[in-house]
């Protein structure tokens, strides 16, 4: 059994993640239309999309964890709205200018991370969250460092777009630590470009 069947199957993975604060925040700032949730894991940000409207291909290699998907948007009425890939994302092909917006939460693939930037259309948006590493050791996420960002990592990959969002960030929960950077991210080039109005507060994602 793959070790994330697994680890879905034996409920040692939450079932029903919240998305992050940011993303909560930047979704009405959004293109409408299609979106591509990559490495879907349980739905954190696929069953969130498919609530404010999008049309979700929700792409994860675990069987279990698509399962846990179709089970969750049922629950929410949204199952119209997500359909399940079943895919190696660091080996799928992505198709070119297809999505909207597209969505990574918690899964290192910058080496396949020009081929998801080309998956989006002009003007469309990224939002990616994951793990840092840091200089006291976070005790939320890999336990190595090989499998986490190094500190402006993930912003110098995304320069070759319209930066909306960054952020490097800790949070303490339940004593422990996450480390973890964030962007959001559009596919525009240019030295004039439109950017959303800040209205609201974030908390720490």
């Amino acid at each position: 059994m793959d070790k994330w069947d697994e680890r879905f199957s034996e409920g040692t993975y939450p079932t029903d993640p919240e998305p992050s604060p940011v993303l909560r925040a930047y979704i009405e700032t959004f293109p409408e239309g299609r979106a591509l949730d990559v490495a879907a894991g349980t739905g954190r940000n696929a069953i969130f999309l498919a609530e404010e409207g999008y049309d979700v291909d929700a792409l994860d290699q675990s069987s279990a964890g698509l399962e846990i998907i179709r089970e969750r948007a049922v629950e929410a009425g949204v199952e119209d709205s997500i359909q399940t890939i079943q895919a190696d994302a660091t080996e799928y092909e992505y198709p070119v200018a297809e999505y909207d917006v597209i969505t990574l939460s918690f899964f290192r693939i910058l080496d396949r991370f020009g081929d998801i930037k080309t998956a989006l259309k002009p003007g469309g948006v990224l939002f990616y969250q994951h793990h840092l590493q840091s200089s006291s050791p976070a005790t939320i996420g890999p336990s190595t460092d090989r499998y986490r960002f190094q500190s402006n990592e993930l912003l110098r990959a995304c320069l070759d777009m319209t930066v909306l969002y960054y952020e490097e960030s800790t949070e303490e929960r339940d004593d422990r630590t996450s480390a973890t950077a964030t962007i959001v991210a559009r596919n525009t080039h240019g030295g004039t470009q439109s950017y959303p109005r800040r209205h609201w507060d974030i908390d720490s994602p």
